[in-house]
């Protein structure tokens, strides 16, 4: 397919939200280099510190382990080129919500936009906070909440960082984000050509299909968080391809990181030694460096906790800011800073959420598992409708301008789905009762909507109904 040069000027106007008369809108300062690191920092967290021993205990031998992690590549990038078509062809803030909104209506629309203020983004930077707070309190405790302590004001830090502006916030991302890459490369050189290497041990057992599910459960756990990049494709300068290809060089980097980090681990513990393990990068670190590479790996993963915090609450805000444009309910959500470039009253309210969130899991005293059943079922739903969204625009907009087209159409996106659709089963099967939470705030969104349409049908067809409506979300009258 050809690259698409400089947009037609009626093309650049329905590349990004028109503005309400008024009021600042988001404008195209992020470079292909900005959106690459906020990508890598958001997926490559500290998920590769915990989960491979995890992998490693569901395969049958170091083959399939490191075949399982290369299936998560291929499965994040058949995502990944669906994402860029719906991205390049409707460049919007709000990301999923506006691709749902447009080919669901607004019922979906405004559930998922509910989900990511209260489950989505906000447990996922929870969970985050609270790994860096773990590992920070390795190195200094605070008390006996002190992993607690740690999270808040992780969540308090960044929030007044992205607050700050979108400059700001991505000067810290792209520093964190190079930490994180040369800490994983060090944990690479540690286990190929430091530490020596492991003696053969006899396999673990042979896999049956429920374990291999529950291997590629957690493996997509890992690799999850590059749709993140979808709430800053109006933000991202150059041609409407200029995030596909973001997004396809972003899964390229992290598929390879993985396969190396889970190779250095296979080669200085063996494959029934990273199963075994409880720690396994600190594991590895100290057989390679001894008792000092525990600290280095504390500091390491404390860092990548941090890079993906920082890159989620800078992306999360940006549906937050969305849906109050379009939310009679919310829309003290969809203001925007102009000086800072940034959403700050949705930064301030999903900071706020979050802090709650880690109070539920201090009370839980599971704070990294309760936020993940929290946030697993609903995060599937929703990529799932994503992939439909995909289908239903192929249909109902033909004629739209598409500069990425998903190549192999039908048969990526109905795979994409199909996965989606296996995940989501496997993550309820599999997990706890935060889960059953999670859909219990998601019910609460349905009650909201009800009084959403209710109060939307009050308000004046007029100019005041026109401000709240983003002009984006209303279906060109020649689509059909």
């Amino acid at each position: 397919m050809r690259e698409q040069q400089a947009l037609p000027e009626g093309q650049r106007a329905a590349a990004s939200p028109a503005p309400v008369e008024g009021m600042a809108a988001p404008s195209p300062t992020l470079r292909i280099i900005d959106t690459v690191a906020l990508t890598v920092g958001i997926v490559l967290g500290a998920g590769i510190f915990k989960a491979p021993s995890l992998v490693a205990a569901q395969t049958g031998s170091g083959g399939a382990m490191l075949l399982a992690w290369l299936l998560g590549g291929v499965a994040s990038l058949v995502g990944a080129l669906c994402y860029a078509e719906l991205a390049s062809a409707w460049p919007h803030p709000g990301g999923e919500y506006h691709y749902l909104s447009r080919a669901l209506g607004r019922g979906p629309a405004f559930l998922f936009a509910w989900a990511r203020l209260t489950v989505i983004p906000t447990g996922s930077i929870a969970l985050l906070a609270f790994v860096f707070g773990d590992y920070a309190t390795q190195l200094v405790s605070l008390g006996p909440y002190s992993s607690s302590v740690y999270a808040a004001a992780v969540v308090v830090g960044l929030t007044a960082v992205n607050i700050a502006g979108l400059r700001q916030g991505t000067r810290t991302q792209n520093l964190l984000t190079a930490l994180e890459v040369l800490g994983v490369g060090a944990v690479i050189v540690a286990g190929l050509l430091l530490a020596p290497a492991s003696a053969s041990a006899a396999p673990v057992a042979a896999p049956s299909g429920t374990s291999w599910g529950l291997a590629m459960v957690f493996v997509l756990l890992t690799y999850g968080g590059w749709n993140e990049v979808a709430y800053l494709s109006a933000e991202v300068r150059g041609t409407r391809r200029s995030l596909a290809r973001a997004l396809l060089v972003s899964i390229g980097v992290v598929t390879a990181l993985y396969l190396l980090v889970n190779w250095a681990y296979l080669r200085g513990l063996g494959h029934a030694g990273m199963a075994g393990s409880e720690a396994v990068a600190a594991d590895l670190m100290k057989r390679a460096l001894g008792t000092g590479g525990a600290v280095a790996i504390s500091v390491l993963i404390a860092i990548s906790a941090l890079t993906s915090a920082n890159a989620t609450v800078l992306t999360g805000a940006r549906t937050h800011y969305a849906f109050g444009r379009d939310s009679v309910l919310f829309n003290g959500l969809g203001r925007w800073h102009a000086r800072a470039n940034t959403p700050t009253r949705a930064l301030l309210a999903q900071g706020a959420i979050t802090l709650a969130l880690v109070g539920l899991g201090t009370v839980t005293r599971q704070g990294f598992q309760t936020m993940v059943e929290y946030t697993a079922p609903v995060f599937w739903l929703f990529f799932l409708l994503t992939g439909v969204s995909l289908l239903v625009l192929r249909v109902r907009e033909p004629g739209a301008h598409r500069p990425f087209r998903v190549p192999l159409y039908p048969l990526t996106p109905l795979l994409f789905v199909g996965i989606c659709a296996y995940v989501l089963y496997s993550s309820l099967a599999y997990t706890g009762p935060g889960a059953l939470a999670g859909l219990a705030v998601l019910g609460t969104g349905a009650v909201l909507l009800a009084v959403e349409v209710a109060r939307t049908r009050r308000t004046p067809r007029g100019s005041q109904r026109r401000a709240r409506l983003s002009p984006r979300l209303q279906r060109p009258k020649e689509a059909t």
